[in-house]
């Protein structure tokens, strides 16, 4: 009998064959050399310019931490800090707070609730500028905004307010709308928690003769907190970062009242032209995203190990 032929890949000379880190080399340049394009070369230019003083036509000059410097004796900069502070912190407990009580309560009935989380989740694929028009309308200091024109219709005419344009409403406005439009991540990713739960666990509780509350208490909340501390991660960053919604609603202001540092970048970088004090301000919020994500990070790298 003819002996078969041998497969392709033994007939390929030895010289034009890759050992696995060549492989691997190989298929991590595109990949590689886009994450080079789009994310390092702009990174270290951000950070060499915010060592220059560069303000719109005039000659660039070196100012070595003159930018930090300046950055941090700003009190509208440190007001900004704390701005950044205050909407972060209240989007992230009141998106997840939400998220976490509608996801305890939807998981009671799944099937039943399934179109009322579709809506809560729908609000999460609306873009930031979209939503920020949507509130607008709503909190509108005029008649022709639905709350005010809500608050006349009742017979409540004194209640009417500029809720966007006062100092001590315009950030809490702000708040609402934003964990308005963040909620939906929370529900889902805590309800995926709930629904992980072994069907054995609740059963036994079941058997046991817990009562929903209890089973709720001392079942669900504590197996759905990975749940809850991936979307108290992910919604930190992205109020963090949050622009497009400030940006429609209140440029920041009034008086400023709601500069958070995206802000703050925007207007020093592009309306004031002041190059390398943005580019100071984007390296501090940097640093903030990298303390930010810090702890996950360590816990996913122990995990690893």
């Amino acid at each position: 009998m003819d002996q078969a032929h041998p497969p392709a890949l033994a007939r390929v000379p030895r010289r034009w064959r890759l050992g696995d880190a060549s492989a691997a080399a190989l298929l991590l340049a595109p990949a590689m050399l886009l994450f080079t394009v789009a994310t390092l070369y702009p990174l270290v230019e951000t950070v060499r310019i915010s060592f220059w003083d560069i303000q719109g036509l005039r000659k660039p000059s070196f100012a070595g931490f003159g930018n930090y410097i300046l950055l941090f004796s700003d009190a509208g900069f440190r007001n900004t800090l704390t701005t950044t502070l205050l909407f972060t912190a209240g989007v992230t407990i009141l998106s997840v707070s939400i998220g976490w009580v509608v996801a305890m309560l939807c998981a009671l009935a799944p099937r039943q609730t399934l179109v009322f989380r579709m809506m809560f989740f729908a609000a999460f694929g609306i873009s930031e500028s979209v939503s920020g028009y949507l509130w607008t309308g709503i909190f509108r200091s005029d008649s022709g905004g639905l709350l005010n024109s809500l608050i006349q219709h009742l017979g409540f005419p004194g209640f009417a307010f500029a809720w966007l344009g006062d100092e001590k409403t315009a950030l809490w406005v702000l708040i609402i709308a934003s964990a308005w439009s963040a909620v939906g991540l929370p529900l889902m990713l805590i309800f995926a928690a709930i629904q992980s739960i072994p069907k054995s666990v609740l059963e036994a509780a079941y058997m046991d003769g817990a009562k929903s509350f209890s089973t709720m208490r001392f079942i669900m909340v504590p197996l759905s907190l990975p749940g809850v501390r991936v979307s108290v991660f992910i919604n930190l960053l992205t109020a963090l970062r949050a622009f497009d919604i400030i940006y429609v609603m209140t440029n920041g202001g009034p008086a400023r009242a709601t500069e958070t540092v995206g802000y703050f970048i925007y207007r020093e970088s592009m309306t004031q032209f002041k190059l390398g004090y943005g580019a100071a301000a984007t390296i501090v919020l940097l640093v903030a995203f990298l303390i930010v994500s810090a702890p996950a990070i360590m816990q996913r790298t122990a995990g690893a190990k």
